[in-house]
């Protein structure tokens, strides 16, 4: 590992994060003005984790913590210099550190950290629902620690037809090695169905299967100066 402390301040690009416009599309970019990155609603509703998994949420913006990379995902989120940096996955009790203001309507939902890994085929999501960030007009610096206590998280799971890649492996295992990708987002949504449906809308894919009311959920947008990893061994290292 070059480093032990990962920095990335949107001075050239976004330095591989980028949102996401669906499952089938995968991959969008995030504008970066004044060496800040931006991610601006309308979200894709991610209903992957539907009950009776953890629920419905926005991905803001996501950094794939390791490679390779298709050449649609390269194109949209040009270098990561994370990977490029050569960093671990190893997260536990990593301090998460950014400088972010923005203008939301929340709706009920907050802006967490979600970190992901996949293991012997299945690909687990914890949400730090415990440390959730506060967005502002006015910049902020909050900081999170991504401690091995399950208490403070909220596993994704998986909705009922997605059970063959998504489940669930323990906080400890996955934030040992977040091998994955690591993401904004916003959590819970609510996901109200426009007009009559026939059975369990969960079973069904909100603005795929059926129309919603957008103004039930999150919009605006959120700016970010920096985000910062300081990985807990570094921190260890320092104090010897």
């Amino acid at each position: 590992m070059s480093d032990c402390i990962y920095a990335e301040h949107f001075d050239q690009d976004s330095g591989g994060w980028c949102g996401w416009a669906s499952n089938s599309l995968g991959p969008k970019p995030l504008a970066v003005r004044d060496s800040c990155l931006i991610s601006q609603s309308p979200w894709w509703i991610d209903y992957n984790h539907a009950p009776p998994g953890a629920g419905y949420l926005h991905l803001l913006a996501i950094l794939l913590t390791k490679g390779p990379f298709s050449e649609h995902h390269r194109e949209t989120a040009g270098l990561n210099r994370f990977v490029a940096g050569s960093f671990g996955t190893d997260f536990t009790n990593a301090l998460i550190r950014l400088r972010i203001r923005g203008e939301l309507e929340l709706c009920g939902a907050r802006v967490h950290i979600l970190v992901q890994a996949v293991q012997r085929g299945v690909c687990s999501g914890w949400i730090l629902t415990r440390q959730s960030i506060s967005v502002t007009p006015d910049w902020s610096e909050p900081e999170m620690r991504l401690v091995p206590e399950e208490a403070q998280w909220t596993p994704l799971g998986s909705r009922h037809d997605r059970t063959d890649f998504y489940g669930q492996i323990p906080l400890k295992e996955v934030l040992a090695d977040v091998n994955a990708n690591i993401l904004l987002v916003l959590y819970p949504l609510n996901v109200v169905p426009m007009g009559m449906l026939d059975g369990d809308p969960h079973r069904l894919r909100p603005e795929k299967d059926y129309p919603v009311w957008r103004h039930r959920l999150p919009e605006g947008y959120v700016m970010v100066d920096f985000i910062e990893f300081r990985f807990a061994q570094q921190e260890n290292e320092s104090h010897v």
